[in-house]
């Protein structure tokens, strides 16, 4: 009952509020989405997510938009993650000053099959557990190859749209309302515009595929709200103008979430041995939980709020603890590690790492 009274109480919060709180909101297309997140008229809201399959496994910089999306779920909204089965054939020019490898049509199917099962896995795995503190009976649940529980969870991959659009229908539906001025004043094509290499027309077009998705998704499955890091801000409201222009309607919406950095600026989720890779079959839940644990303290409060679901007055206590005699080293790193582990791979996964973890010596932490 406790859980179940938890749970309520946050279905009633403003998830954007929320998100405000922990530092998950860097821009918004409109602050009325703040409003219409908690308008009985308007909700629940539905809210995507894309990740693109250009490796093997999503690394740690994704985790964030995992957790936002988990956000809103967790605030009676509906989700849906989106692979990009198409737009990874094409490759994303945000945050990049070179365009990426051409990777083969074997390899992106691979990484995409791949990348679908972990996604599911960890949101599904997430949204179940709400869904049951909200109320939904266990067996009342569709079977597991719907991809789609209680009706408030799901994965999409955007080839399956694509597959059908020639470039003739797209240049008639999308090409005319695109305007080259404000494409090429988007942050992700300027910087590459500066670069020695330039860029190619492929990348280019890159942000109205995206904005399409969105378009599509608006007007066939009734999604309302694009979330993404803050390097995608151009793509996000590529597709709130296509929306806007080719519709001629309001209500389409975009938030962005700041990237994972250290204190010092540097990229979070990285190591020496390399990535800090999500799929435990190529970086053990131990090694996961290990680069967690060797978090600064200057950092640790800062991730708890922005990787974690724990309670904000619990990690202000665990804030205070750290500035007090008698604070036990890296206590408040172990949460984080437990914290994320868990919501990764599982209790079965964290109990993994744990079990490892006690094997060591003290203060031996491997990132290898």
């Amino acid at each position: 009952m406790a859980a179940a009274s938890a749970a309520m109480t946050t279905l009633l919060r403003n998830v954007v509020d929320i998100l405000s709180e922990r530092g998950l909101v860097d821009s918004m297309t409109s602050d009325n989405l703040r409003s219409v997140c908690t308008n009985p008229n308007s909700i629940p809201l539905k809210v995507y997510c894309g990740f693109d399959p250009t490796a093997e496994s999503l690394q740690l910089g994704n985790l964030i938009g995992m957790v936002v999306l988990s956000w809103f779920r967790r605030c009676g909204h509906k989700t849906i993650a989106v692979i990009g089965g198409a737009t990874g054939r094409v490759g994303d020019p945000s945050g990049k000053s070179q365009e990426r490898p051409e990777l083969n049509v074997e390899t992106i199917e691979k990484n995409r099959a791949g990348i679908r099962a972990m996604v599911y896995k960890i949101l599904h795995r997430a949204s179940v557990e709400v869904d049951l503190e909200m109320g939904c009976i266990k067996d009342e649940y569709l079977n597991p190859e719907t991809n789609e529980y209680c009706n408030c969870f799901a994965v999409e991959d955007n080839f399956n749209w694509w597959k059908d659009i020639t470039l003739l229908d797209f240049l008639g539906e999308v090409g005319r309302f695109a305007r080259v001025g404000t494409m090429m004043a988007k942050d992700s094509v300027k910087k590459q515009l500066m670069s020695e290499e330039g860029i190619s027309f492929t990348e280019f077009t890159y942000q109205l595929l995206q904005g399409y998705d969105f378009l599509h998704m608006f007007k066939n499955m009734g999604v309302n709200v694009q979330i993404g890091g803050s390097d995608q801000w151009g793509n996000i409201t590529a597709g709130t103008e296509l929306i806007r222009k080719i519709l001629q309607v309001e209500g389409a919406y975009g938030l962005t979430f700041p990237l994972l950095l250290n204190s010092d600026g540097s990229k979070f989720g990285k190591s020496e041995g390399g990535a800090i890779w999500l799929s435990p079959a190529m970086m053990s839940p131990y090694k996961f939980y290990q680069y967690f644990l060797s978090v600064p303290n200057e950092d640790v409060v800062r991730f708890l709020k922005l990787l974690t679901f724990l309670d904000l007055k619990e990690i202000q206590e665990l804030d205070e603890t750290m500035k007090k005699p008698g604070y036990v080293p890296k206590s408040a790193q172990r949460r984080l590690a437990e914290e994320v582990t868990r919501f990764v791979h599982g209790a079965e996964g964290l109990a993994e790492a744990m079990k490892a973890t006690e094997a060591l010596k003290p203060g031996v932490f491997e990132l290898v």
